[in-house]
């Protein structure tokens, strides 16, 4: 394997503090911390977040992902001189994330305002081992002269959510005279955390502790030598109460004996050990491109690095919240982003984690019952934006109008319903890469029935056939239509499924849900596509006028739109934010012949503003399934620019999380063709001309194996003594143990599509 890259900060900038926060935060999960400097900005936004820690601060509130007390923090003077980058002359800089260790490393030569010259070097990581460890090192060299060097810093509880405040400071102690532990409780008294630091610093040092303003400090003061280095290790222990049998004292205790145990191994042998976890995450997932564009390999290293670092494996009942762990933006809830760009990654390579994200769904369905019940459905209807509970978390309103002072309505919650399809659509493809058996008749199952009912019940009848009315799609800004395509092909997708797997895995068939299913398949309006092979987005967008998107495009993903043109205004044009009918193609692809797919590509794309992270890899993917390699590619490459283009604000509350599974996707089921389709793995490649060849490990029912394709072969190694059924284009092939090459040109035609849709049953 290749070695993996690292991402760099050129410069220091005070314009870009929160950019490289997001960009640069670790994580294992469980635990989330954005990479803020060790001194103090004000234009920097420090986090540390706690995987599925949520807390509503008033009952006019949304639940918000709790931004915990800060263990990084470091006021640092120097001879007087409190170390900032704001003053003095920074005379080299250098950052640098370690995707390979998850090591965060920082050197800065300064030349204080008082003259003299100073090192500083700092490295931190979150354990990928033990999920609840942070250790961090700081090491400070006085170059010119022997200097009195005095650094604070503990626990800082003083942090909130853009000013709410959600935990109530219970006790802090210092034991030992080495070891701080401040507890926190959610103002409603529901949940509890825990943190616990140790400060180790070598040589003859004072040290004295103080509590005070929510702040527990520990303060160093040590003269050091010119050539000398100060050398302090942190080390700091974060859990909580939530899923966890101890409580209240217990809690506390158990959190000093580990951070004990942590600080006797030290910093280095607990990095070497968290490395080895990280080796083991990228031998089951990393893609490794042979191109001469670093940037491309760079994409898919910082993809599969947040990927790791934003999904709590450790439980169930948390999700993958849309900025991951890196920051506050949507307050760190859940949407369809979860199942529909990330799932698939985690499924192709690890689908044991593919099926806690599902079950969030299943341990969740109280919440979408009772939301289905208050809006007069019937089955789940889950929540637009979830947290905890699986209750709706979408705020009502928006952000006030500064021109009107009035607050508009937020509709995604009350139409946006595609995302119940969505889920059904994870279930299905679950199951066809698994076989998961178990996991269907104990949940999955219960998860599309449930679903399906939502969707017979949400139907209206017209004219003798049953249609879904006041929707909206993927696309935001078209609100309140009738027949969506996307609902209306992922709705009935949803219900054939349901039908089917009911039959396969119920002893008892449901007569009454197995009529009811048979009509709305039968009587569900399914758009078709016109003579110009273009399928209708709903039934009134292909009648409204149009605009030139020239210059909004050119401004995608800061809905400069909304600058010129009410959403009203927007909502009666042909104006998408993003992929629609496009996105049905990406979800189900043998609905559409590559003909379709360029048509439907022609149509839309010059009408969508790309205002969603999402659109612009979606876009690849489906040019890719097209043929068309090079428009691919510069999609794909644009959507690797969402976070890490030369925007300084593209992702200050945190990193796009989908958009990191968007990058694997466009890589292996856009470039490499990989699709799955009716329970069979489909390769049809589309290399860019750019890439010799992409190599990635892959999981297909029950057997683990390793793909590399060039312009021209395709290998596939299967280890297991299982074989491995597959299509390469229109030849079906059974791969046997060992290594198998077989030759594009001898294989690959244009994909085919039926046109229409069909239960898994047909």
């Amino acid at each position: 394997m290749s070695s993996l890259t690292v991402l760099k900060e050129p410069i220091f900038s005070p314009h870009t503090l929160k950019k490289y926060a997001s960009l640069m935060a670790a994580g294992n999960g469980y635990l989330g911390l954005r990479a803020c400097h060790e001194e103090d900005y004000t234009e920097q936004t420090r986090g540390m977040y706690l995987a599925g820690f949520y807390h509503r601060a008033s009952p006019n509130e949304a639940s918000e992902l709790v931004n915990l007390p800060d263990v990084l923090q470091m006021r640092i003077e120097m001879d007087g001189e409190i170390f900032t980058l704001l003053s003095g002359e920074i005379l080299s800089y250098q950052r640098e994330l370690c995707f390979a260790t998850g090591e965060l490393r920082r050197s800065v030569l300064w030349l204080a305002p008082n003259g003299k010259r100073y090192q500083i070097d700092s490295q931190r990581f979150v354990s990928a081992q033990q999920l609840c460890l942070i250790c961090s090192r700081i090491s400070i060299t006085p170059l010119d002269d022997r200097a009195v060097i005095t650094v604070s810093t503990g626990i800082d509880a003083t942090q909130t959510n853009s000013g709410r405040q959600h935990l109530d400071e219970t006790s802090v102690r210092v034991f030992e005279q080495r070891y701080l532990q401040g507890k926190y409780q959610t103002q409603n008294g529901a949940d509890e955390v825990v943190i616990s630091s140790f400060c180790e610093v070598a040589g003859d040092t004072n040290s004295s502790f103080y509590a005070k303003n929510r702040r527990l400090m520990q303060h160093c003061n040590a003269r050091v030598a010119a050539g000398d280095s100060f050398v302090l290790v942190k080390t700091s222990w974060v859990t909580h109460s939530l899923d966890n049998e101890d409580h209240g004292s217990n809690l506390a205790e158990h959190a000093l004996e580990n951070l004990m145990t942590c600080v006797a191994q030290g910093y280095d042998k607990l990095l070497a050990e968290s490395t080895r976890t990280w080796n083991n995450w990228w031998l089951r997932g990393r893609v490794v491109i042979d191109t001469h564009h670093y940037r491309d390999q760079q994409a898919l290293d910082f993809a599969l690095y947040h990927l790791f670092a934003m999904t709590p494996t450790h439980s169930e009942r948390c999700s993958i919240a849309a900025k991951g762990l890196t920051g506050e933006g949507y307050k760190g809830h859940v949407f369809w982003d979860t199942e529909v760009f990330l799932l698939p990654f985690h499924l192709l390579t690890q689908p044991n984690i593919a099926r806690q994200l599902i079950s969030y769904r299943w341990h969740n369905l109280a919440g979408a019952r009772r939301k289905a019940q208050i809006k007069g459905y019937c089955g789940a209807l889950f929540p637009w934006e979830s947290a905890r509970t699986g209750d709706e978390e979408t705020p009502k309103f928006a952000a006030i109008n500064i021109r009107t002072g009035l607050r508009q309505k937020v509709a995604s919650a009350l139409a946006e319903h595609h995302l119940v399809a969505d889920i059904a659509w994870a279930v299905d493809i679950y199951f066809q890469t698994t076989g998961d058996d178990v996991f269907m008749r104990e949940r999955g199952v219960c998860l599309l029935m449930e679903t399906a009912r939502f969707w017979i019940s949400r139907v209206t009848e017209t004219n003798g056939r049953l249609e879904l009315h006041d929707v909206i799609g993927p696309d935001e800004y078209t609100e309140h239509v009738n027949n969506n395509a996307y609902t209306n092909y992922l709705a009935y997708h949803n219900v054939a499924r349901a039908l089917s797997y009911h039959r396969q895995f119920s002893t008892q068939p449901d007569r009454k849900f197995i009529d009811e299913a048979s009509d709305f398949l039968a009587r569900l309006w399914l758009p078709t596509d016109n003579d110009q092979q273009i399928l209708a987005q709903d039934d009134s967008f292909l009648s409204k006028p149009s605009i030139d998107l020239t210059d909004y495009k050119a401004k995608q993903g800061t809905q400069a739109i909304l600058l010129d043109y009410s959403r009203a205004e927007v909502n009666e044009m042909q104006i998408l934010k993003q992929a629609d009918v496009v996105m049905l193609a990406y979800m189900l692809p043998w609905l559409f012949t590559p003909e379709q797919l360029r048509a439907n590509l022609d149509y839309y794309e010059p009408r969508t503003i790309h205002d969603s992270s999402l659109s612009k890899a979606i876009h690849a993917v489906v040019a890719a399934r097209s043929g068309r390699c090079e428009q691919a590619y510069q999609f794909w490459q644009q959507a690797c620019l969402i976070d890490l283009g030369d925007e300084p604000h593209s992702c200050d509350d945190g990193i796009h999380a989908a958009a990191t599974g968007a990058i694997w996707l466009g890589a292996v089921q856009g470039f490499a063709g990989l699709t799955i389709e009716q329970g069979e793995l489909h390769f049809n490649p589309c290399l860019p001309l750019e890439w010799r060849a992409i190599s990635f490990p892959l999981y297909w029912q029950g057997a683990h194996i390793q793909l590399t394709l060039t312009q021209q072969k395709l290998t596939i190694n299967n280890p297991s003594v299982q074989p491995i059924v597959l299509w390469l284009g229109q030849t079906r092939f059974s791969v046997q143990l060992g290594e198998q090459i077989l030759t594009l040109a001898e294989f690959i035609s244009p994909i085919t599509g039926s046109g229409t849709i069909k239960g898994l049953d047909e």
